[in-house]
């Protein structure tokens, strides 16, 4: 096989593969950026570990794909400045967003999350780089699992139209 035989760390990563990479960590960036503002709105103490945690999953995206571009040397998206913590009383009620706007902005977050990882993982050549998307995939479903329980439990999940009777004859 030549170059693609072996290690698949000493393999080159296709544009493709770069790409994707890059726009990981790019895109986690801003939701380390984004929910931090979100600790600050929300009041909910269930919302604020889910929050933590898809905090710290974004963290380690970001210093996982960001080793592997630059041991490719690519070089990652500079990293957002840190948001100060600010007092949820002192955040205007007209300006504020609700737990139940949080919780859903996390949740379609974590949904296109797992379309990102499934297609970074049919797109990868390099077993690693498929491997470390299935490992996000999996945590992205768990915590995608977490926030549906909390929404529901709340009451905050929106359902779509339900079909409450069925047409006759099925």
């Amino acid at each position: 096989m030549g170059i693609l035989s072996g290690n698949p760390k000493n393999e080159p990563m296709h544009y493709g593969e770069i790409f994707s990479v890059w726009t990981a960590s790019t895109l986690a960036k801003g939701m380390v950026s984004c929910y931090e503002a979100y600790l600050n709105h929300a009041g909910d103490k269930d919302l604020k570990k889910i929050l933590n945690d898809l905090l710290d999953q974004a963290k380690l995206e970001i210093k996982e794909c960001d080793e592997l571009l630059t041991e490719n040397g690519i070089a990652p998206a500079p990293v957002l400045p840190e948001r100060p913590p600010v007092k949820l009383e002192d955040i205007p009620a007209g300006a504020r967003f609700t737990d139940p706007e949080i919780a859903a902005k996390i949740a379609a977050d974590t949904s296109l999350g797992l379309v990102s990882c499934s297609q970074v993982m049919g797109q990868s050549i390099r077993e690693d780089i498929g491997a470390l998307f299935a490992k996000y995939h999996l945590t992205k479903t768990a915590l995608g699992l977490r926030i549906l329980q909390m929404n529901k439990e709340k009451g905050w999940l929106i359902p779509p139209p339900l079909q409450i009777k069925r047409p006759e004859g099925e």
